[in-house]
């Protein structure tokens, strides 16, 4: 029997079954996290099934098997015939996977293919009347040609004294993060704990059935507006965060930046406490959910930064400073947090500076 024929008979045998309009009678509950209010508010709210989406989802099925099969077959016939002693019975097509690792492979090759090249950068230090040497940035950054950068040397040798030009303090702000989903996710599970994307899911998905975390798997960004923000915070109150909970709660939550409905599942978030019953990465996971969730409903991080600009034979180098005025959301984040520098020297325009050692052309790639 051919697969069409198999598809037919299927198909007539759904139609047998469907005969007085049961579907009339099928209602769905649709939620996002396994707790008792998530259930309850569903069961409360039933929806009929969206046939649109069942026979989007029957196409889409359809179509990687299709195209699945036709291409497996076609590329390994094809290597098969090209690479004589290919040690490979099947070599798979798959819709994603294959794009994918085409991503992975251009990359790999501009990695392997990357020369590096050399620059100059010019360093020098200042010394100011009051015995402070101060080693600033050069404003240029670096230079590729070295003939180049041994004229910008002979100017600031043979000038030997800095000028103040500038003096400047404003304002910056660092942003908390938008809402959480499975690729920022499994992005700083990799970079920050070296936890593999497999593992994440794993862990993710472990949580998510015990009720500890809503479903994993979302690209959505934004908090819908009905999302209640201040009762998952609630169940916060009692858990290692609860001094950060409770100054959230007393300053009032700050609006969550614009991130992206895409449609599927709301984003990652906290579902109860986990009253310090998890250990290992699990725990770590969860707490980093739960820090990412309260983060989004804190005020951005926000600090000074003072610039001093100073020319030298036309040359400009760059003293800079930040100065913290609120945490904000770094309060929960700290890894994020920005570091006061050291402060500068009372310096102001037109002060001079004179030049103490260098200017010196190092040679970095």
């Amino acid at each position: 029997m051919s697969v069409q024929s198999v598809i037919d008979a299927v198909s007539e045998a759904m139609k047998r079954h469907v005969h007085g309009n049961f579907m009339q009678n099928v209602y769905r509950a649709r939620f996002s996290a396994i707790t008792d209010k998530d259930i309850k508010l569903a069961m409360q709210n039933l929806v009929r099934p969206n046939r649109n989406e069942s026979l989007s989802v029957d196409a889409r099925q359809e179509l990687d098997l299709r195209i699945g099969c036709s291409f497996t077959r076609f590329q390994t016939k094809f290597f098969q015939n090209k690479y004589g002693d290919l040690d490979s019975t099947v070599i798979s097509y798959g819709p994603c996977q294959t794009p994918t690792l085409g991503f992975c492979v251009s990359r790999h090759d501009q990695i392997l293919h990357f020369k590096p090249e050399s620059y100059w950068v010019l360093q020098c230090v200042f010394e100011t009347s009051d015995g402070i040497s101060i080693q600033p940035s050069w404003k240029r950054e670096r230079i590729f040609d070295r003939d180049v950068c041994q004229l910008f040397l002979e100017r600031v040798k043979n000038a030997g004294i800095g000028i103040v030009i500038d003096r400047t303090t404003k304002e910056s702000r660092k942003e908390r993060p938008i809402a959480l989903n499975t690729v920022e996710l499994l992005r700083v599970a990799s970079n920050a704990f070296g936890i593999s994307p497999s593992s994440t899911m794993s862990i993710a998905e472990n949580l998510y059935t015990q009720g500890f975390i809503s479903y994993p798997r979302t690209e959505t960004t934004s908090y819908s507006a009905n999302f209640d923000l201040i009762g998952t915070l609630n169940q916060q109150t009692d858990s290692k965060w609860r001094d950060i909970v409770s100054k959230v709660l007393s300053h009032g939550i700050q609006k969550p930046r614009g991130g992206e409905d895409k449609g599927d599942h709301p984003p990652i978030t906290p579902m109860k406490s986990d009253n310090g019953r998890l250990s290992g990465d699990m725990a770590r996971i969860y707490d980093y959910i739960v820090q990412h969730f309260i983060a989004t409903l804190m005020g951005p991080c926000v600090f000074d930064v003072t610039t001093i600009t100073i020319s030298c034979g036309e040359e400009k180098f760059v003293l800079t400073s930040k100065c913290m005025k609120d945490p904000g959301f770094t309060e929960v984040m700290p890894w994020l947090v920005i570091e006061d520098d050291l402060k500068l020297p009372p310096l102001s325009h037109g002060d001079h500076v004179d030049l103490k050692y260098g200017p010196f052309a190092v040679i970095n790639e």
